[in-house]
Formats: C-alpha cells, structure tokens, sequence
C-alpha cells in the first residue's frame, strides 16, 4: 500500500494519497485546491487517480475536488447526507472500498459538522484488520473538531454528537489504531491541536484531554466554551464548497498594473493587501491599503481581516510572492485577484501619488515616556491568553479579532500605541484603524517580545 500525508503550510491542512502500485489505483482524501502534488504522485507512482473523498464540507479551505474531476475524470465521494448541490458518489456507515492493496471503510462520525466521516484503512498486504483512521476534523492530536460552526441553534446536538463519536464509536477500536486527522497546528477548526501530525487511539486516549472527561456533563461544559474567532472566510468557504468551486483557470486576474491602472481599479473599490514586513510598510505605503505580510498564518489572517468577495489588489515584492500569494489566497476561496502593482511600492512613489508612514516606537521609547509619566493610549492586540503571562503597565486589552469586529472604544483622534507578540498583529491593527480613519495609530517594534527581551516585562 502507498501512503503519504500532504501538508498545506499556515492553514494546519492534512491531505492523503492512499493507493497501490501494483494496482495502479490511487484515492486523495481531503485535497487542497491547488493539486499539483497529487498530479505530481500519480504520474511518478504511476497510479491513476480513481476517487477523491472529502471528509466532510470544509469550513476553512477549498477543496480540490473539482480540480481533480476536471483533470482525470474521478469520482468525487462525500457521506450520503452531505449538504452540497453538485453530484457526487453517496457513502455510507459501514461501507467498504478497495484499491488494490489499500482498503476503506467509512464511519460516520458527526460532531464537528453533521454530515462528517471518517475511515478506517487497511494494509491488505500486512494483515486484515485496519492500520490507521483518517479522523477528518472529529479528532485531532491534541484536540478535537469545533462543533460550532452550524450555529447555535444545533450546538447541544453536535456536542452531543461528538462525544458519540468519540467516546462511543471510537471506542470499539484499539489503542495501536494509528489516527491521522485533516488537520493539525496552525488551523482555527480546534483550540489547542499539537504541531504532531499524527498520534494513535490509545495515545489520544491517555493524553488528549477532551477524551479524559468521565461523564458526558463535563464534556458539554466543556465545548460550550469559547472558540477561536471565526474568519469572515469560513461562512464564504463552506457555500463554495457546497455549491463546488470554480476551477482555478476561470478565476480573474490581470496580472500586473502600472500605478494608473492600478489606482484606477483601487478606486473602483480594489481592496489593497500590502505583504510586505511590518518595517517595509511603516516607511511608506499606499493610502488605505492594508498590511497583512507573509506568515505561517497567513491564510487565517486574511480570511479574519478582508471581506471574502472582494476585488483584490496585491502590493508584493516580485513576480514570485503574488504567485505565493495568489496560491495562498486561492486556497480559501479568495478568487477575485485583479492583480498586483508592478514594480512594487517604488513605482507608486516615484508616479508622485501620495503615501502613508506606520510610526514604530521602540520598547526603550515607550519605557522612557512611561517612566516620564507621559500619558499613553497602550493598546494590546494579543488574546486574553497571552495576556495573562505579562503586559505593559497601563495598557488595554484589545485582542485583533475584537479591533476588526468594531468591539473596541478607542478616540478616533488619540494617540494609540499598538502591540501584540512580536509585531506582526499589530501592524494589522494599526493598518485597519488607519483606513477606518484614526490617523494617529503606531506599533511597538517587535511587539512584547522586544519589550520582555529590553527587561521591561512584569509577570502578572
């Protein structure tokens, strides 16, 4: 049996290419939009791509399921009661596929949404019974799927039907079943999943504290609490992928654009997404535009900043990051790309148009103003979590995904000074409080990390 996991950087995705060689038969399970790696196995491994199953419809990146269909003519796979308007081939509990040496059998296993399945893989060439389970986004190391994402009208019903999943089907397979889920750091489907890509039943079961609780009360307490905000992508994701995405080669793009061109579609209401570093873009930058730089997050920051419909306009530094960053933005769904500026900000500068600075403070700046007794507007853009190991004396806690959620009391004439960890959050902050019109916002360069590392910091 072939066996490889296929990692999507910044969004935490798993995908799988499970097949048989000497069959010649291959399945991808969960597949990204941009399928070149796939493409790339089959013709190396000399398998043909027979099916693409998808665990469940994908709150945070686009399948590549139509891609795959468009190109070789396989089946795309789904649970029976899957909400999604395009055709594709029912599975059902307990039903059992083969390819060649490789063999299948689905679970459904809802919780995390209500049409989610797992699937037990057996290795026909080293025994009958199966080797591993692809989890989807039900179990997770570390962690388990939010069941949130349906509303709150069916939050009671997917809690309880997760810990069914997990607590009773589960529980009928050993602990040596090795677990692979879709997902694994870096994704905003779970709180807390290990960077591990994958573990096995019995480890889960030990270590995995959402599989410690001894009685189902404590369960649901505990997935009734928060979650990770929720992108402004998620909701545009899930509809594409239930109504099936766009092929990639039908999706706009002008390329590059001279400065008028470029003005003249931002104008037209072109978002600008500048992914240059935090320094870059505080020297100077286009009116308006916004700093979102390359990340291993990227992709969630994105999706938690800029309107999922929205006609995009990149700043980038070359050829090669708008190709990085139109793959990126692909992935979730974002296809309105119109272009970039050629020859990057320098081009804008030197046409004469006018361009806006990010002031940065230094830690010792700030400790100087504090010490002098200076009134500031400290503003800490990390979560509550990462709060509670130490702030700046005096600051206000205002997490990022509050700034751009309007839940924030801040003069639109103060001075306010931003920082989050390391500088990179705050810088979006700042961007998005300038284009919403507070004109005198700055960052802390390097953020409380530079501040700790000055010997500033006091524990809480």
């Amino acid at each position: 049996m072939y066996f490889k996991q296929i990692t999507t950087p910044g969004l935490g995705c798993f995908s799988y290419v499970i097949g048989c060689p000497a069959a010649r038969e291959m399945i991808i399970v969960d597949p990204k939009r941009d399928v070149q790696d796939y493409l790339d196995i089959s013709r190396e491994e000399g398998m043909r791509i027979t099916h693409v199953i998808d665990t469940h419809v994908h709150a945070d990146h686009v399948t590549g399921a139509h891609e795959l269909k468009s190109i070789t003519g396989c089946d795309i796979m789904m649970y029976e009661t899957s909400p999604v308007s395009f055709d594709f081939t029912p599975l059902a509990e307990g039903q059992k596929l083969v390819a060649g040496n490789a063999g299948f059998e689905v679970l459904h296993t809802p919780g995390h949404t209500p049409d989610s399945l797992s699937l037990l893989v057996t290795d026909f060439s080293r025994g009958q019974e199966p080797w591993m389970i692809l989890t989807g986004d039900v179990l997770f190391v570390g962690d388990i799927g939010r069941p949130d994402l349906v509303g709150d009208a069916r939050l009671d019903e997917q809690i309880s039907n997760l810990y069914n999943s997990l607590y009773v089907k589960f529980a009928d397979y050993p602990d040596h079943l090795e677990v692979f889920p879709a997902h694994g750091a870096g994704s905003l489907c779970g709180r807390g999943m290990s960077s591990k890509p994958n573990s096995t039943l019995g480890f889960e079961r030990r270590h995995n504290l959402m599989l410690g609780f001894d009685r189902y009360e404590g369960f649901h307490l505990a997935m009734s609490q928060e979650f990770p905000a929720r992108p402004k992508s998620f909701t545009h994701i899930i509809g594409t992928n239930a109504k099936g995405a766009s092929l990639l080669e039908r999706c706009p793009m002008d390329l590059s654009m001279e400065p008028d061109r470029f003005e003249e579609r931002m104008l037209a209401g072109g978002v600008v997404v500048d992914v240059r570093d935090t320094a870059s873009y505080a020297g100077y930058h286009i009116p308006g535009s916004l700093n979102i730089g390359f990340s291993a997050s990227l992709a969630n920051w994105i999706g938690m900043v800029v309107e999922p419909k929205s006609d995009l306009l990149l700043v980038v530094d070359s050829q090669t990051d708008y190709d990085r960053m139109r793959t990126e933005l692909h992935r979730i769904g974002y296809d309105n790309i119109l272009g970039y500026l050629q020859g990057g900000i320098s081009s804008w500068v030197y046409s004469g148009r006018p361009v806006d600075r990010l002031s940065i403070d230094s830690a010792q700046e700030v400790q100087n103003s504090l010490e002098q007794k200076k009134e500031l507007s400290l503003v800490d853009v990390r979560t509550p979590g990462e709060t509670s190991g130490g702030t700046i004396p005096g600051a206000l806690t205002v997490p990022l995904a509050d700034i751009l959620a309007g839940k924030f009391d801040l003069s639109d004439e103060g001075h306010h000074i931003l920082y989050c960890a390391s500088g990179y959050r705050s810088n979006i902050a700042a961007s998005y409080l300038q284009q919403h019109g507070y004109w005198d916002v700055r960052a802390l360069a390097g953020g409380f990390l530079a501040w700790n590392r000055a010997g500033y910091a006091v524990e809480k």
